[in-house]
């Protein structure tokens, strides 16, 4: 008997010196921090820099937190219009009827880069050319050899092989697609009567691919095929890139440099609107590459929550800042002195409350 009493008083012993470690303990951790996390999606364009981007920014905003998601443009757009992100990333700008129908939204200019025609001729010695028209025809379904005349003419001299011309494509809501499209219904009367341009289009021929990386596997595996990626994706896997003519009868490899010309370019329009398409510069722009688009981060005018609004205008206005210091190595052009104050002056915009930002 006088050994359970002793037992039970060392347990009782026990729970208290337990307890009481416990709400010691309790009370001198310190209080869990709070971080701001950024929801974002679409853009697969502009996924690499949106990464170095976030990286660069929580470095010296530690209790910020980017959640990019890339899902296309397209899905993006949606996801934005049903009121999940805080800021959609898409290479389509929104037009004033497609704006009428959603909350009021500010679209910032972020960056611009070149899509980039990929193929796979393992034996090509020379970097293949293509001419608009020949480009056009070959989606067009026109050309389906690779021994063809059009093409024989823009590579003299080069051993084609005698193969099928393979068509890759975008199966999903892709901003790449709006601007390889636009491109195409700029210069082929063709495709833009039978095809069109946006986030998708009425492919005439091809398979699909979905998303960026679908596109790449595609051409990847197949001898014979072509298709269309950002310079970015197109870099990191070696594919090979062809050369595209501009209205100067020049053929330019796509790049950061070729990229920034072809905004030059465009430089008086973009001043009166950034959505001005940037595709096929004027032939007094001899350096430009023909295929290049801007991507844009759209964001809700107005915000229930100050903080969060703030923290969202900080993050946009670093990227189209010192950001755009990581733009040219990672295969994107710098936005120009001109269309950065444009996405300055858009994001003084934002409001939260209704009332101006801090």
């Amino acid at each position: 008997m006088i050994r359970f009493a002793i037992l039970t008083c060392l347990v009782f012993i026990a729970l208290v010196v337990t307890v009481g470690c416990t709400s010691s303990s309790a009370d001198s951790s310190p209080a869990p921090s709070t971080t701001n996390t950024i929801v974002a999606a679409g853009s697969t364009f502009i996924a690499p820099l949106m990464s170095a981007w976030a990286k660069g920014y929580e470095q010296n905003h530690p209790n910020v937190r980017v959640n990019y998601r890339p899902i296309g443009s397209g899905a993006g757009i949606e996801e934005f219009k049903k009121g999940w992100l805080e800021v959609a990333a898409s290479d389509a700008p929104l037009t004033d009827d497609e704006l009428k129908g959603i909350i009021p939204t500010v679209q910032v200019p972020a960056t611009a880069g070149p899509v980039c025609i990929v193929y796979n001729l393992p034996h090509l010695e020379k970097p293949l050319r293509l001419s608009p028209r020949t480009l056009a025809e070959i989606y067009l379904g026109n050309i389906i050899s690779w021994q063809d005349p059009e093409i024989q003419r823009d590579n003299p001299g080069a051993k084609l092989p005698k193969a099928p011309v393979i068509v890759v494509h975008r199966s999903d809501g892709s901003g790449t697609t709006n601007i390889f499209t636009t491109y195409l219904s700029k210069i082929s009367q063709d495709w833009s009567r039978t095809a069109g341009h946006g986030l998708s289009a009425n492919w005439p021929v091809g398979f699909g691919g979905d998303g960026s990386k679908g596109v790449l596997n595609l051409v990847g595996q197949t001898v014979g095929t072509v298709g269309y990626l950002e310079l970015s994706y197109a870099t990191e896997s070696k594919a090979a890139v062809a050369a595209v003519e501009n209205q100067a009868g020049a053929f330019i490899d796509p790049s950061p440099a070729s990229a920034g010309a072809a905004l030059d370019s465009f430089k008086d329009e973009l001043a009166k609107d950034v959505r001005t398409p940037v595709v096929d510069p004027p032939a007094s722009a001899k350096a430009a590459y023909p295929i290049t688009g801007i991507s844009f981060l759209l964001v809700p005018k107005n915000s229930s929550s100050m903080n969060g609004q703030t923290t969202v205008r900080d993050f946009i206005a670093y990227a189209v800042s010192n950001g755009q210091d990581a733009a040219e190595g990672l295969s994107y052009a710098k936005l120009p002195p001109p269309v950065r104050d444009k996405a300055n002056a858009l994001l003084a915009q934002l409001t939260a409350q209704g009332q101006p930002l801090k």
